[in-house]
């Protein structure tokens, strides 16, 4: 009996190392950087963009926010902030912001 026990919490130990391993690696992914948030843009396929807070405060960034409002209001299919236009329109907003 005290044979099986042990196994069981040899192999619980096991476990917890491997989950705290994905975790962490999880962490590390998608992790955001103090002062930035993160974006999906795209039409069909959605892609990730990590972003200066300072543009929240830049009129053309508040139009592409302003849009993501009237499509989706404050319900955002991806769980995160979505702007419903081309990578490349918000790439070009973004760099002008730089």
């Amino acid at each position: 009996m005290a044979f099986g026990l042990t196994r069981f919490v040899q192999g619980k130990k096991a476990l917890r190392r491997s989950l705290s391993g994905i975790k962490e690696a999880t962490l590390k992914c998608s992790t955001i950087p103090k002062g930035y948030f993160a974006v999906y843009v795209g039409e069909d396929q959605k892609k990730r963009h990590v972003v200066p807070l300072s543009y929240l405060n830049d009129p053309s960034f508040q139009d592409l926010l302003s849009m993501a409002e009237q499509e989706f209001g404050y319900e955002h299919p991806m769980g995160g902030l979505t702007i419903p236009c081309s990578e490349d329109i918000f790439i070009d907003i973004t760099s002008q912001l730089n």
